[in-house]
């Protein structure tokens, strides 16, 4: 059976009726985590709503004002999720989610025609996906199959559906992926004319002038000897554009150059940055050994030695560390903001770092492991920085009735 979404990829709205409505869950991924929902599993006796199959996406849109949260299919029929029930028997008005469905069109029908292009300028492809059977594209080849591209868009080309029966011989002639399981009822043929003619189950545009414009972006490696085109179609490439626009507008406003000079602005940008982290570096370890040397100057300075500095890291307080020397005096130091996450390094006689090491990382809501008298790992938060270092201070005291 081809559904009504089929059989008139444009219409918008339909009214049909409910044959069944049954409680059941659904897995739906929300801002990249999937959450399990429970809901209704519906079937009409027709739909405009495609359900997820053939590399397109399913759409959305609202049954009886109820929202379709996602749409499958079973053998030959639709399986719509929806949050709340319908009754079996009611006669129900569907709404399609339009831009969805025409984005969806767009990037479909273009796939079709760069593929068919792609193929004749010998850029042969898998058909799982826009993946090139080719290692390396030569210079020059995807700014020729782009315009060629285009220019099949600006010729108006129309693009019809065919139903063939499964045993016709017409069939051994186009495009395949091959049939799913559960297929039934007739062989649906997705025909450019004089250009392609691949089988599909998707929805796509009824001329390639509705494509508007196909923007080949480039291609990157794939897996094995093989290439993946990048490319965007119809109001994908308005909003690229818009959105390219307008980034291009706040760098010149940061940058205070034009367009044309963003890339080497944003270069020396980058050298300056590396020159200025080089020079702090340097004068962060000048600076640990000058702070380890003015305390063991002191006459009075006793057993404990505490320390947190927001700019330093690892290296840092493994400097300090090592200046000062360990093996009589505890010492404490961290890195980072002062109540956010940050690194801390525990030095001293080792019994005392090897009771006392676990306690503070748990304090410091962090993570550490140590040996021979150092203890250091993540702080995920130095809210308790000072109970930390009160308790250190009192295993120090220990150590000076010692």
């Amino acid at each position: 059976m081809a559904f009504k979404c089929q059989r008139d990829c444009y219409m918008q709205e339909f009214d049909t009726c409910v044959v069944s409505c049954v409680p059941a869950e659904s897995t739906l991924e929300n801002n990249g985590k999937k959450d399990k929902l429970k809901g209704f599993n519906l079937k009409l006796k027709d739909t405009i709503l495609f359900p997820e199959g053939g590399g397109q996406p399913d759409d959305h849109g609202t049954v009886g004002g109820v929202p379709v949260l996602r749409v499958l299919r079973q053998g030959p029929e639709a399986v719509h999720f929806i949050s709340s029930a319908l009754e079996e028997g009611q006669e129900v008005h569907i709404k399609l989610d339009w831009e969805r469905r025409f984005d969806h069109m767009q990037q479909h029908s273009g796939q079709h025609l760069i593929t068919a292009l792609a193929d004749t300028m010998d850029l042969r492809r898998q058909r799982s996906s826009i993946e090139l059977d080719t290692a390396a594209v030569k210079p020059g080849e995807m700014e020729a199959l782009e315009a060629a591209v285009n220019e099949k868009i600006r010729a108006h080309i129309p693009v019809t559906v065919n139903l063939l029966s499964i045993d016709d011989p017409a069939v051994e002639k186009v495009r395949s992926r091959g049939l799913p399981d559960d297929h039934a009822g007739p062989i649906r043929i997705i025909d450019i004319e004089g250009v392609d003619a691949n089988m599909c189950c998707g929805t796509h545009v009824s001329n390639l002038s509705h494509l508007q414009v196909i923007k080949i972006l480039g291609t990157e490696k794939g897996k094995k000897n093989k290439t993946n085109l990048i490319f965007i179609a119809g109001s994908r490439v308005l909003k690229y554009a818009e959105k390219s626009y307008s980034i291009e507008k706040s760098l010149t406003g940061l940058l205070k150059t034009g367009a044309d000079e963003h890339v080497d602005a944003v270069d020396k940008l980058q050298k300056t940055v590396k020159r200025l982290q080089k020079s702090n570096l340097i004068i962060l370890r000048e600076m640990a050994v000058l702070i380890a040397q003015n305390f063991k100057n002191k006459a009075d300075r006793g057993n404990f030695f505490s320390l947190h500095n927001k700019d330093g890291d690892n290296e840092f307080m493994n400097i300090i560390a090592n200046e000062i020397g360990f093996q009589d005096i505890v010492i404490f130091l961290t890195v980072g903001e002062e109540k956010g996450a940050g690194l801390f390094l525990l030095a001293g006689p080792e019994n005392i770092v090897t009771e006392v090491g676990p306690r503070v990382s748990e304090l410091l809501q962090g993570k550490g492991a140590g040996k021979a008298g150092r203890y250091q790992g993540k702080a995920n938060s130095l809210v308790k920085r000072a109970e930390a270092e009160a308790l250190l201070k009192e295993h120090s005291c220990k150590l000076t009735r010692r």
